[in-house]
Order: structure tokens, then sequence, then C-alpha cells
């Protein structure tokens, strides 16, 4: 630190062109500071002004070391700004994974606030993506943030749930059931499912086959699929009718129609889960403006 300050006396020397203006700027007495240039310059090995009565120039080393010293002074005024936007959580790299319905109905407000807030903050996301592959990757880095369906069956990780969501029906617009106002599971004896892949571990595929038990329903599971996006265009091809989250019905495409289950029917929760031993400030300031957005959009 010591040759840092000598460094921020020299500048303002060589600026003023005089010991006692630059005594001044530096809130200290001129013996002090003529004492400190002195000193830098037995350490440096070489004359850095040419004093007079009346003032003070630079030599040609005392040009030189200058250019230099204010180019420190700058890297190191920077770093300390860099390390108080990184303590504050202004600036980072952040990676968030979304469920299939979260893709669709929160990421896009969700990266717009991100954006306008966190400007300083790079984010990346990922959609579509089945739980077991999001806790894979957040135990991996891969990313840092899930948005995703409980339970999640992992110590090392914090679960925050953020909102309850309905169940609904997706149906294909020409279906008898497109005509109903709402749906009981055991209208669903006789029709065609489309269901998320059981073999991708997927968390919606036993939601689902939960629902149908607790009914005492056999479901006529016709197609499993690995995106939402992909289950909602077999809907609107008219290949079969899909238990979805209400969110889902943000995926608007042609020829498909959402119908509320009779309640009591199950809900699914949404969370957003990272590793439990991830302290950064930016990372828990991104969980802010999460929780703040499920907040006002309810």
């Amino acid at each position: 630190m010591d040759l840092l300050r000598h460094l921020r006396y020299f500048v303002t020397v060589a600026e003023e062109r005089h010991f006692g203006r630059a005594a001044e700027r530096l809130h200290m007495a001129q013996p002090p500071l003529s004492q400190q240039i002195r000193r830098l310059e037995a350490e440096v090995g070489v004359e850095l002004f040419v004093r007079t009565t009346r003032r003070v120039d630079l030599t040609a080393a005392g040009s030189a070391y200058l250019a230099r010293a204010r180019a420190i002074l700058a890297e190191v005024d920077d770093a300390a700004d860099e390390a108080r936007r990184v303590a504050a959580g202004a600036v980072g790299h952040l990676a968030i994974g979304c469920v299939g319905s979260a893709t669709y109905s929160l990421l896009p407000a969700l990266s717009r606030r991100l954006a306008e807030e966190l400007p300083g903050i790079d984010f990346a996301f990922r959609g579509e993506m089945l739980v077991a592959d999001q806790v894979e990757a957040l135990r991996a880095g891969a990313i840092d943030l899930a948005l995703l369906r409980p339970p999640v069956d992992d110590a090392a990780l914090a679960v925050t749930v953020l909102r309850e969501e309905r169940l609904v029906v997706a149906v294909p617009v020409g279906h008898r059931l497109a005509a109903r106002k709402q749906v009981r599971v055991a209208d669903l004896a006789t029709a065609d499912l489309i269901v998320h892949s059981a073999g991708r571990r997927s968390a919606m595929y036993d939601v689902v086959r939960g629902l149908f038990a607790e009914a005492g329903v056999t479901p006529r599971i016709r197609h499993e699929v690995g995106e939402t996006s992909t289950l909602v265009t077999l809907v609107a091809g008219g290949l079969g009718v899909a238990v979805v989250p209400e969110p889902v019905g943000a995926l608007t495409l042609d020829g498909v129609a959402y119908r509320p289950l009779v309640r009591p029917a199950r809900s699914v929760e949404l969370a957003v889960a990272h590793r439990a031993e991830r302290t950064e400030p930016h990372l828990h300031r991104t969980l802010a403006v999460l929780q703040d957005l499920i907040r006002v959009s309810g």
C-alpha cells in the first residue's frame, strides 16, 4: 500500500507542478509530501522531478514514470470497483434451467426483469429441462439455478417452493371434451393420453399416474414425449389429450384448448433450486428478482 500511496502522491505533484498545491489536494503538509517523493525517487533510482523555487517539472524519466503510474492506478481503481460490484451482486455469470411449463410461462418475463434490474450479470437459459436432468446439471455446475418440480431428494440442494399450479387438460379443439367447461379425471378414461416420458424420469409422468390412480381410472397412454412443446403439438394434431400445469396454456397453438380439472384436483408445485453452499451475492439477487416476479404475477 505504501507504493500505491507514493504513486498517488507522485501523480498529484506531477499534475500540479507544485508541492504546496499538491499537498493541499492531498490534505497533508508539504514537508511530508516532499519526503515521500524523495523516498520514491530513491526506490526507483532516478530523479523524477526538477525542482526550482517556483515550480516543479518532470524529468524525462519522470514523464515516462507518470504514464505507467497513471495506468497502474487506473487498474487498481478498476479492480476495486469490480470487487465492490461483485460484492453487491451486480456482476457475474448465471445459468438458469427451466422445466417445460416455466420455459413458456415464466422465462420470457423473468429474462426481461433480469436484463432490466441486473444488467451486469451474464445470464444463460436452458429451457425444456426435466427435473432429473436439472438436478444432475446443478450437481455438475452446468446450471446455477433450476426452476423445477419437487420433490427433489438431494440434501446438497436448497429448494424453495415458489407457487402452486393447478392442473388442466389440453384437448384438441374438435375433441368431445373441448365442449366442456371443466373435465373430470373419469372423463379421460376412454381418451388417448399423451404424457411426459417415464423413461426420462419426468416429474409430470408420476403426477399424472398418481392422479389417475387416486380416481381409480386406468390411463390409456398412447404417446410419451420428452418436451412440453412436443406434447402440446401432438395434442394440436389430434393425437390425444394431456394433463399439464395451467401455465402451459402460455404455449398457444392453433387447435388446442385448455380445460380445468374438476376440483378437488391435484396441483403441482413450482420451485427454485440451487446448490446449498452457493452464497454468491449475484445468485441471491437473482433469486430475489425471481421471487418478486412470482409475487407480482401471482
